[in-house]
């Protein structure tokens, strides 16, 4: 099933904006790798090709089971933020701004054999995040850092 949400700005002068959004159905790893990032900049993945979208990958200096868990739980101490999907190796979450409540999706990939994690964090609606995504993910690299779990 897809949830979709819809959005309407209304002013006096007639409609302001509108756009539209629904969770993804692959829920971002698609054959075991990140979906791809669009042409927009409101992306970034460490597994994009190009460098306006690639972001490092996270360095495991640890277990790849210790690092894993502390991702999760750096996501769970997030105050908007929640894991909607996981399995041994893969999780989706959700992040919701503040302000209008728009939703970006954040997808990981455990590579034990390589001690990477792999990382995407996307906007589901606009073009332009203002580095949001790349925010995002550079804070929980320090979050992860500090807990000594990646390089």
């Amino acid at each position: 099933m897809s949830a979709k949400l819809i959005l309407i700005v209304v002013c006096s002068g007639g409609v302001l904006f509108s756009c539209t959004a629904g969770r993804q159905s692959t829920l971002g790893v698609t054959d075991g790798r990140l979906s791809p990032c669009p042409s927009t900049p409101n992306c970034v993945s460490s597994q994009a090709e190009d460098a306006k979208h690639f972001i490092e990958p996270f360095k495991i200096s640890c277990s790849p089971e210790e690092a894993w868990k502390e991702l999760k739980k750096a996501i769970d101490n997030h105050s908007r933020m929640v894991i909607t999907h996981e399995t041994d190796d893969t999780l989706h979450a959700e992040a919701t701004s503040l302000v209008f409540g728009f939703v970006d999706d954040i997808n990981a990939i455990l590579d034990a054999d390589t001690k990477l994690i792999h990382i995407r964090s996307a906007s589901r609606t606009g073009h332009s995040d203002f580095g949001v995504n790349r925010k995002r993910i550079e804070a929980l690299r320090l979050q992860l850092q500090k807990a000594h779990v990646i390089e």
